[in-house]
């Protein structure tokens, strides 16, 4: 499998356990601090190698120290980040990230140079090359530049997907700027709450359809400690999520992305895909940060079995 994870990379700074930000000039010791790899097409690139697949990724980052701390923590991973534009005049995108003990958290973001990425920065040989392109909220450059970039490598055979980093009570604000993009979807891998706002429908099965209605050809939306539900023209199938002990849910939604993908490019059917990614991102829910976890395929796959025998048994 080789993929083009395309669109927002972000560095994340974690700190956990967190139970309030002290105030004034008060501090407070915590049990870790942590600088990782993140965002919708960063860390969907992270955990999509550690499954085994080829990953390049693409996006724009500052030429600044942030910028090049990223691209050392993909290269760790064996991500290839050549296709990182570099802009000198604006910052890598960036969140501090305070962990709460059940594993929520609020975020402090700079959006920086990830609203200055657009088709004219795709780098269109290695799309044409590549198996599957994955892009990492695309709304970021809007679903007409999107959908220039998802036509293009579809005419070329290429398997196309997106996830969103919108969050629900916005994402229908962004309907109709990233509505062109549909279309060109092979498969769409948002969470409940998006479908929601996108849809307006009142339960999630019914959004999922009605997004297919505008051209997308599956939709495998998260549903948190639920699991997942996908849904294309030929029915819906729930998958439960693993029961793990979480200590931060910081990049499972591109965990799930990245296990979703990858069991597609090994033929799986779209409900066992499915099961890769709720395995994956549990995994990377019991540990700090999207890149937490020194596991390969046969652990999720050991995990996915595991689950399966304690069920018939």
């Amino acid at each position: 499998m080789n993929v083009v994870t395309l669109g927002v990379h972000v560095v994340d700074v974690l700190v956990r356990p967190v139970e309030e930000i002290p105030e004034g000039q008060g501090g407070a010791l915590v049990e870790q601090i942590r600088i990782t790899p993140a965002g919708p097409a960063g860390g969907t690139a992270v955990t999509l190698a550690k499954l085994g697949a080829g990953v390049r990724s693409a996006g724009a980052i500052g030429t600044d120290a942030l910028g090049d701390v990223l691209v050392d923590l993909l290269g760790r991973f064996g991500v290839d980040a050549e296709l990182l534009v570099r802009r000198e005049d604006v910052q890598t995108s960036a969140s501090v990230l305070p962990i709460r003990p059940d594993g929520s958290r609020p975020a402090f973001h700079v959006i920086g140079a990830n609203a200055t990425y657009s088709s004219a920065d795709a780098p269109w040989d290695a799309i044409a090359a590549a198996d599957f392109l994955h892009l990492g909220a695309p709304e970021f450059m809007g679903g007409e530049e999107a959908a220039k970039i998802l036509s293009f490598a579809r005419d070329r055979g290429v398997v196309t997907s997106a996830d969103l980093l919108a969050p629900g009570e916005q994402a229908a604000a962004i309907l109709d700027w990233f509505a062109p993009a549909f279309a060109h979807l092979d498969y769409l891998l948002p969470n409940e709450e998006q479908v929601l706002a996108l849809s307006g429908a009142p339960d999630l099965a019914g959004g999922c359809r009605a997004l297919l209605k505008r051209g997308v050809g599956c939709v495998a939306a998260t549903c948190g400690a639920k699991g997942a539900l996908v849904v294309d023209g030929e029915g819906e199938v729930r998958v439960p999520a693993f029961a793990v002990e979480v200590v931060d849910t910081t990049g499972c939604g591109d965990a799930f992305s990245a296990g979703f993908l990858r069991g597609i490019s090994l033929s799986r059917s779209r409900a066992d895909a499915a099961a890769l990614g709720c395995a994956a991102a549990g995994l990377v829910a019991q540990g700090l940060g999207s890149d937490h976890g020194n596991f390969d395929l046969a652990t999720a796959d050991a995990l996915i079995n595991h689950a399966n025998k304690a069920v018939s048994g």
